[in-house]
């Protein structure tokens, strides 16, 4: 069996539940669009790690932030009834910035290739030909 395959199942479950637990029973109005990308567990089982992203401005990452933590001891009750697990994980909530840096690579690709199109390199035959600077080795040695 692989090194960390149980935190992984256990971490999959706790996303599994905590995604259905937040559209259904939390109705806080400050959680918006929230998607739970991953929940990190440590091998001990003793603290989870929420990745989530959250449609909308830095305004609404912050009201996302702190609904969370308002909601937290309700949220790992609910995890400790629905999973059968003898200690209930920590649960502690980050915000996923990997899909905005995957999104700001994405852009610059775009311009990059929109920028080939607009100014192609030309081809060896088709490109100009350069004065050749033609270098002529010195001899310095003296002859006597």
């Amino acid at each position: 069996m692989a090194q960390g395959a149980r935190a992984d199942r256990v971490g999959e479950q706790i996303r599994q539940e905590l995604s259905q637990i937040l559209s259904q029973q939390v109705h806080d109005p400050g959680i918006g669009f929230l998607t739970l990308t991953r929940v990190k567990v440590t091998p001990d089982l003793q603290l989870a790690r929420v990745l989530y992203t959250v449609f909308g401005d830095g305004k609404q990452k912050k009201e996302t932030q702190k609904a969370l933590e308002r909601a937290l001891p309700y949220l790992r009750r609910q995890i400790g009834s629905r999973l059968s697990l003898r200690r209930v994980p920590e649960l502690q909530f980050f915000y996923d910035q990997s899909v905005e840096h995957q999104d700001r690579i994405e852009q610059i690709l775009i311009d990059l290739k929109r920028e080939r199109e607009e100014n192609p390199i030309p081809a060896d035959d088709e490109a100009p030909a350069a004065d050749a600077a033609t270098i002529v080795p010195t001899d310095n040695t003296e002859e006597s």
